[in-house]
């Protein structure tokens, strides 16, 4: 029997600290600073005025907030205006992406509508009153000055513009976000906003709250004139209906005879993972009680959503057994399942603020720290958005940002929804960086593509790839089958990315229980999308591709293949230089490299243009004897392809720095790589700007080699780097079934 080739492990100890390449900063800049004065003037006098024109109770401890939008030139960390901030008395609370035509920019020819940053500064409205003519006895030579020359708007921050979704006349419920202030001292915010509503006539949730970042998420209740009021409160950043949860089960129901089905008699192959499916909780009665371990209530004094359970069991059933084959013995599970009730009948009763309850439920949860392994497949039914982060996406990505916990989430039911308006993108939490978001695809074969109800990308940027992986999850032509409630082992036909988000999971836990804990998290992460296939279809329709069916397809390497695990930290502002591994005497014939890097990332959310608070730029350099004169490292070439993550109307110079996965291959001659290698840097921000006490952060890291005319690579390589390298050796025996 030929043995099998697994995933060759300890690549990080092939890693070493490298120094970093000169950067020459550009000198040139876009206005001079008189044209910045004649400019802006006008601009930072009119917005004084509008400030002093509010209402007292609109402006807490007469706290003022206006927008300054940088030119599309100098939306790097690196060009964040913190000097002028700071000498006129004003602070950066937040940030959003916005699309202008500058007046001017470096580029070459005529300014054109671009994309850029729009930062939303506070200050006490005498700083506003005295910015004009600061900007005049500004020292031209001072590093204030050079802010100043950078700005290419300056306004004040319309109510019109705080309201994202006005709603209708019939909406009594709506969520407002408001902005605090970095450091301790917003209580005085929180209560004066608390004060402005009552005398409008608003109630105020403030138990059903959540704060993300510096962002206070609060529920309101009142008539739609009232609650849009809200939005003249300097501190508010947004207002929008309370959307409804998604719909649990699809239209198809069970008709006319039972579709038997055969279920496996043997515990999990691991009882190690632990793992969580947060949906609506469990029938009574069922047949998967033998690796359930436990099933919890959130909230034992609701009663079920009436379709929650039923919703429950089918991605239970998803995460245990897959897509089960009608009258066929169904797939061993990886491993026993925990399922947590996190919805309940609030939902069934049109509760508005079922949403609030059930996040709460969820964070709960996560906070609990108790699972490496879960799965959401409900959330609100409402599409994410480029300019705004959601309650929900901002409290998961927060609770995420260790990297401990491999989560996946539905995309949502809404690909067929009008495309014009974007009703069609994927759904809140879906959008989360930290998070992976699952779309379904229409068959199980090799013919597959996105089913049509699969919500579509892009995600907002940083998070543009989206969704990150698909499933089979069902279609009008091959159904999605799952187990029903009784005590017999039967199906129902189904279709939804609600079984496809579990599905991946069921890929993911198997790794972990094949392979054991050595891998993080992360490196699952990393070895699905590194494995999965587009099949020639775009990002945004599948994003990275579709999860193999088969799970050696994802931990083993055929003939003439290697693939290596790479598993560390990065410390920020340094560089990591990590070597690609070959054979003595080197490769002939056409190679192709593959690599995958993702990592988990800290957020802010109230920093929509600058969400992530880490990001890689990394460089990969094919042969280390190709050095220019008066160069440190030898030449790069191109390898992680920017346009994957904008069109070319929202390039920007920074695109694809900022995301917490990069995929991408390239094929080469095998002669042209000498001690090839990937140069990383970790560049850390916080609010926008340069981040003064970043922590390290952890990655994960897959690179494959394909060399046909190699077919002894795998076995090459190991024994070149035999002190160093080993395979990752499964925990279990196999074969198994998969």
């Amino acid at each position: 029997m030929t043995q099998t080739n697994f995933l060759i492990g300890r690549g990080e100890l092939l890693t070493h600290d490298i120094k970093g390449p000169r950067r020459n900063p550009d000198k040139s800049e876009v206005y001079t600073l008189k044209q910045s004065q004649d400019r802006l003037f006008d601009q930072a006098r009119d917005t004084a005025v509008a400030l002093d024109a509010l209402p007292k109770g609109a402006c807490p401890n007469d706290f003022g907030v206006a927008r300054f939008v940088l030119n599309p030139s100098y939306i790097a960390r690196s060009f964040f205006p913190s000097d002028l901030f700071r000498a006129v008395g004003l602070k950066s609370i937040g940030s959003r992406r916005v699309t202008i035509r500058p007046d001017g920019w470096k580029r070459k020819g005529d300014p054109r509508e671009c994309s850029t940053t729009e930062i939303f500064v506070a200050g006490k409205r005498q700083a506003f009153r005295s910015l004009s003519d600061w900007m005049l006895d500004v020292d031209s030579e001072s590093d204030e000055a050079l802010d100043l020359r950078r700005i290419e708007q300056i306004g004040v921050f319309e109510p019109s513009q705080r309201v994202a979704d006005a709603g209708t006349e019939k909406d009594r419920f709506y969520e407002v976000g408001i902005h605090l202030l970095a450091d301790d001292g917003s209580n005085f915010i929180q209560q004066a906003f608390t004060e402005f509503a009552a005398e409008l006539g608003v109630k105020i949730h403030q138990d059903l709250s959540f704060q993300a970042g510096t962002l206070w998420f609060v529920p309101v209740e009142g008539a739609q004139e009232k609650v849009l009021s809200l939005s003249r409160f300097v501190f508010v950043r947004v207002v929008r209906p309370v959307p409804k949860m998604r719909g649990l089960l699809p239209s198809v129901r069970r008709s006319g005879p039972a579709i038997e089905c055969s279920l496996p008699a043997q515990d999990p192959l691991s009882s190690d993972p632990r793992v969580a499916i947060l949906d609506g909780g469990l029938p009574k009665v069922h047949p998967v009680g033998r690796w359930v371990r436990n099933y919890r209530v959130l909230d034992p004094y609701s009663s079920d959503d009436l379709d929650g359970p039923e919703h429950g069991l089918a991605a239970t059933s998803a995460f245990l057994f897959g897509a089960i084959q009608p009258e066929e013995m169904a797939e061993r599970p990886y491993s026993y399942v925990d399922h947590l009730r996190v919805l309940d009948d609030g939902a069934n009763s049109e509760d508005p603020l079922v949403l609030y309850r059930t996040l709460g439920h969820v964070e709960e949860v996560l906070l609990s720290r108790q699972y490496e392994f879960i799965n959401l497949s409900i959330g609100p039914d409402v599409p994410m958005e480029d300019t705004e982060v959601h309650t929900w996406t901002s409290v998961i990505d927060e609770l995420l940002s260790d990297g401990e916990t491999f989560m996946t989430v539905a995309v949502g039911n809404n690909g067929l929804r009008d495309a014009f308006l974007r009703y069609d993108r994927v759904q809140v939490p879906a959008d989360s960086v930290n998070a992976v978001a699952v779309g379904a695809t229409n068959s199980s074969d090799a013919t597959w593509r996105r089913a049509r109800y699969s919500a579509k990308g892009p995600g907002r940027s940083p998070g543009f790839i989206k969704p990150d992986l698909m499933a089979f999850g069902g279609s009008s032509k091959e159904y999605f089958h799952a187990l029903v409630p009784g005590v017999q082992s039967e199906l129902v036909p189904l279709q939804g990315t609600s079984f496809a988000a579990p599905n991946v999971l069921r890929s993911a836990v198997g790794v972990r229980a094949v392979l054991g804990a050595g891998l993080s998290p992360l490196a699952i992460k990393a070895l699905l999308i590194h494995a999965a296939d587009t099949n020639g279809h775009e990002t945004a329709e599948v994003g990275w591709g579709k999860v193999p069916e088969e799970l050696m397809a994802i931990i083993a390497c055929p003939s003439g293949v290697a693939r290596i695990v790479y598993q560390g930290e990065l410390k920020p502002g340094k560089y990591l230089r990590a070597p690609l591994p070959l054979p003595v005497g080197g490769l002939t014939g056409m190679v192709n490299v593959k690599a995958t890097f993702t990592f988990a990332s800290a957020t802010d959310p109230q920093d929509s243009a600058s969400y992530t608070r880490a990001g890689l730029e990394v460089t990969f350099r094919p042969n280390e004897g190709r050095v220019k004169e008066g160069k440190a490292n030898a030449e790069p070439k191109s390898f992680f392809k920017k346009k994957k993550f904008a069109t070319e109307a929202e390039l920007r110079s920074d695109s694809g720095k900022w995301e917490t996965v990069l995929h991408d291959q390239s094929r080469m001659r095998g002669t042209s790589l000498d001690e090839p290698a990937f140069d990383i840097h970790y560049n850390a921000r916080e609010g926008g700007g340069a981040a003064d006490h970043a922590k390290k952060i952890r990655y994960a890291l897959i690179i494959t080699v394909e060399a046909p005319k190699h077919p002894d690579l795998y076995a090459d390589i190991l024994s070149a780097y035999a002190r160093i390298l080993t395979p990752i050796q499964p925990q279990v025996s196999i074969p198994i079934r998969v």
